[in-house]
């Protein structure tokens, strides 16, 4: 459905990737205290020493390559991290995934997921919350109540990952459920249609 322009009002809702960058940094000590703090309460026997050296025992030269591991983690949860809000979106858009377009950002050495229509404010949110909540949150509550620690610095992890997202979503906080969005395709953040 075309929108005729006069029917709306547009109002463009960004921020350079760099500003995004040092604004996300706002989320993350609230993610680390709500997840770290119940993390710590519930299984105290994992933070001494005790448990450290036993998994160095346990795991014995095999640490060594854990920071390469990490890496690997890192760089392929980011591909599936801009999957997800693009598969997500891509549900909702008429041209399904031929409307989203991947890429980086290298001079910030930001991936990057853009959705080329625009889309009613539920799913955009939806696909916005996505990774976060399939990378992170749900992980961290698994590893959480099991007391796997890995499992659940992985969600811990990609929950901090998931920052960016939550500024833009933030940046939402005062829309209408009539509202229309659609992803800025050079900045970070996107355009906001409301009816007048």
């Amino acid at each position: 459905m075309k929108m005729q322009e006069e029917e709306y009002e547009k109002t463009e809702l960004t921020m350079s990737a760099a500003e995004a960058n040092v604004k996300a940094l706002v989320f993350m000590l609230p993610i680390l205290v709500l997840y770290v703090v119940p993390y710590a309460l519930l299984w105290p026997e994992q933070f001494n020493m005790g448990a450290v050296e036993a998994f160095i025992g346990e795991h014995g030269s095999k640490t060594l390559f854990y920071p390469f591991l990490m890496m690997l983690v890192f760089v392929l949860g980011a591909v599936v991290h801009e999957l997800l809000h693009g598969l997500t979106w891509a549900a909702f858009c008429k041209r399904g995934v031929k409307s989203i377009k991947y890429g980086v950002h290298w001079s910030y050495l930001t991936p990057y997921c853009h959705c080329q229509e625009m889309l009613p404010l539920r799913p955009y949110i939806l696909g916005g919350i996505m990774p976060g909540l399939m990378m992170g949150l749900l992980p961290a509550l698994a590893g959480l109540a099991l007391g796997n620690m890995l499992l659940f610095l992985f969600g811990l992890f990609f929950s901090i990952a998931a920052s960016g997202d939550l500024l833009v979503l933030w940046m939402l906080r005062h829309t209408k459920s009539t509202d229309r969005v659609q992803d800025h395709p050079e900045k970070i953040g996107c355009y906001l249609y409301r009816k007048v």
